[in-house]
Formats: structure tokens, sequence, C-alpha cells
């Protein structure tokens, strides 16, 4: 038998079965024969078995965990192939009355070597760090919500008059020292005031991070096409660009609004079809930033507030919302795809939003450019607007913009995109 035969026949499907502590690794030939006897390994000790047992002609199947990635930094130079597999269909195959680790272990091992695994795309390093940034700011923002909210329920409890939204400051807490509230609440509110300016410090450091961010590799080239968009910021676009991660693998703007999960169910039987909500399979915190930028766009631009009022006409105010941000959703995908300016937008218009984007940032993060150089660099990455020399949406705020001989003698890259 040749060399080449004998790799295939003796080629191992190993699974790991990923737990907080310890995984459970077991591996099959492609009958699904036991050829690596389940073993249970403890994470410290990890890394030394993998590159002592696994070979260079193993393939390796994972299921989407928290520890998934890691894992899978660790699995990739010593095997040939690793897939991550997506734990919510693996259960739908391999649904069993007799459930231990070394059965799923097994069972997905089996998969492997069947090839039927529904795996899921692995992101880059740099996408996966985005993401766990973005995370702990939502975390955070959750927080400060929590807290908001219980300073709320001690004003309602007692009547008193405060000032409604997040927001609170010395112009409208003094109805934190009135009389109705006792002294243990009022200590309680002091520290909830505490908490808050904390949690609102760090919010604005992330903020501030992810803002630096948005100005470098590789994320600079697709936010010149997110934030020409209306009612997209820079955290609802960094947001975005961070859940979708590779805009290629998607073949269709459908297939990028099924990904979100924003697109509505079906239910059909017979001859009957029943429309559902939306699925909400997919990234939840797409669905969250293109329902923020939806929010935005309808109030801010004209021909996205019209489509959302004919959409009220007809369905509830919530369910506009969402039909507008699946189609903000769609269009992100022309733009990206594309590599085009937004043509709903004058070309005076963009340099707005881009010097909007400006204003969101300190010099450090627009790495030393002014605003008007900021913006007129954005506008030269687009290819338009050589003859804007200012943006005046506003006659009596017309806003200067620096000129391309002034950018080009500061950022000499430019000449190449052009």
């Amino acid at each position: 038998m040749s060399e080449e035969g004998n790799t295939r026949g003796s080629r191992r499907y190993v699974a790991l079965d990923i737990h907080k502590h310890y995984c459970v690794v077991a591996g099959v030939d492609r009958e699904g024969r036991g050829m690596l006897q389940p073993v249970r390994v403890e994470h410290a000790d990890l890394e030394e078995w993998l590159k002592k047992n696994l070979l260079s002609t193993d393939q390796v199947v994972i299921e989407s965990t928290t520890n998934a990635w890691h894992v899978y930094d660790l699995l990739s130079p010593l095997v040939e192939r690793v897939v991550v597999a997506n734990p919510i269909k693996v259960k739908q195959i391999a649904c069993a009355r007799v459930k231990t680790d070394i059965r799923d272990t097994l069972i997905l091992a089996r998969l492997l070597a069947a090839n039927l695994v529904p795996a899921v795309w692995v992101p880059p390093l740099h996408v996966r760090q985005l993401r766990q940034l973005l995370s702990q700011r939502r975390q955070m923002v959750e927080t400060h919500t929590q807290i908001v909210n219980r300073m709320h329920s001690a004003a309602h409890r007692h009547h008193l008059k405060h000032e409604r939204g997040k927001r609170f400051n010395e112009k409208n807490t003094a109805w934190q020292k009135d009389k109705a509230l006792s002294s243990l609440e009022q200590f309680q509110l002091e520290l909830e005031m505490e908490n808050l300016a904390y949690i609102q410090k760090q919010i604005e450091r992330i903020s501030k991070e992810v803002r630096k961010m948005c100005h470098q590799k590789p994320w600079a080239e697709s936010m010149t096409y997110l934030m020409q968009l209306p009612g997209f910021g820079v955290i609802t676009a960094m947001t975005v660009l961070a859940a979708i991660g590779d805009i290629q693998r998607f073949a269709s703007a459908k297939h990028l609004a099924s990904y979100s999960g924003l697109t509505p169910g079906l239910e059909q039987s017979g001859t009957k079809n029943r429309g559902k909500g939306m699925t909400k399979e997919g990234r939840r915190e797409l669905r969250w930033a293109l329902v923020e930028a939806a929010q935005m766009a309808v109030k801010s631009d004209p021909l996205w507030k019209q489509r959302f009022q004919e959409m009220q006409k007809r369905m509830h105010r919530n369910q506009a919302i969402v039909a507008v941000a699946r189609r903000l959703l769609e269009l992100v995908w022309y733009v990206l795809t594309r590599r085009q300016p937004y043509r709903h937008f004058t070309q005076e218009r963009i340099a707005y939003k881009y010097l909007t984007w400006a204003w969101q940032m300190d010099d450090e993060a627009r790495d030393g450019l002014t605003r008007q150089q900021f913006a007129r660099y954005y506008l030269m990455r687009l290819g338009i607007g050589h003859d804007l020399t200012r943006v005046a949406l506003n006659p009596k705020y017309p806003r200067r913009l620096a000129s391309e001989a002034e950018v080009l003698a500061l950022r000499p890259d430019l000449q190449k995109i052009e």
C-alpha cells in the first residue's frame, strides 16, 4: 500500500468536549472505530498533552464555547484541520437519551469523520479582540442603566420630582436630600452616584479606545464606507464590523440579513403560511447596532423618515424599526462589497458625516490630523469631493475642509489609493 493510502487509512478524527476546567478528548477513524481512547485532560495540562499526543494528519473538532478560541489557537499549528462546531445545530443532530461527556465526545468525533459537523466561521484574532472590548462596554452600559433605574425607583417611591432620563448631575440631584428619604436611602443614593461616576468613566475609556481603533488598520478602510451612512456612529459601526468580520463570506445582502436574525420567521403547514416575528438567530450585538442605527436614521434623514412613516401605516412602530434596520443592513452589504459612496447623499452631506466623525475623536485618535484634514482624508479615500472646499448644509455655520494637497503632504500613502 502506498504511503498516501496509509495516511488516509490511519487518519484520526479527534473531538474535544470543552468544559470549564477540563476537556474530554477522543478519536475515531473514518468508519467511526475508536483510535484514541477517551481521556480527561485538565486545562492546565492541555497544551503539553496536545503536543505530545496529536499528529499533523489529525482532523479535530471542538464546540463553540467560552474557551473555544483559546483551544483553537493551540490546535491550529499542530493538526491538519480544526473545525469549530455550531453547538445548537450539533445538539439537534446528536440527541441522545443517555448523555455523558464520553458519549458526547465520541458522537462529535464520528460526526466529523462523516463530514456532518455544522461548522461556524472562525474570526481572526483582531476581530475577536474587538468583540470582547465592545462586549465589555455593553455590559458596563447595562450596569449604568441598572444604577439609574434604582435611583428612579427611589424617587418614585416617595413621589419626588426629578429629571427623566439617564443623566444625573448636581443640577438634578437636589431631590436626593429630600426629608422624605430616610438617612439610609440617602446613603444608598450617594453610593449609587459614586458608582455611576465610575462606570461613566470606564465606558468613556473604552469608547476612546474604540474611536482610536476605528482610524487604524484593519478597520479604517471599512469605516470609510460605513460612516457615510445615515444613523451610524463610531460605536454602532465598529459593532457591525466586529459582528460581520469578513463581508466576503456573505454571498448576498439577504444572507447577511439572515445571519443577523432580523429576517421574519415563517411557519408553513400544508396550504397555510403564517408569518412570525424576526428569527433572532445570529449575533445579538449586530441586531442591537442596526436597531440603534435605524432609530437615529428615521430621526435625522428625510428619506428613511418617509420610509418609516409609510411602514407605520401597516405595522406596529417596533416592527417598522426592525424593517428599517434590516434594510440598513442590506445597505451595509452593498457599500462594503461594492466599495462605493452612498448614492442618496450628496458629496457635501457625506463630508458633513465625516466631520461629525472627526468631532467624536481627539487629536490622538485622529493621529494628528485636524478635523478638517480628517474629513478630507476620508473623502479622498472614498474618491469624491475633489472640488468641495467647505460644508454649508446650514448657511449660518459653514465648515471649512482642508485641501487635498494639505492632506497629501501629511499622508503621501493616499497617492497609491488615487
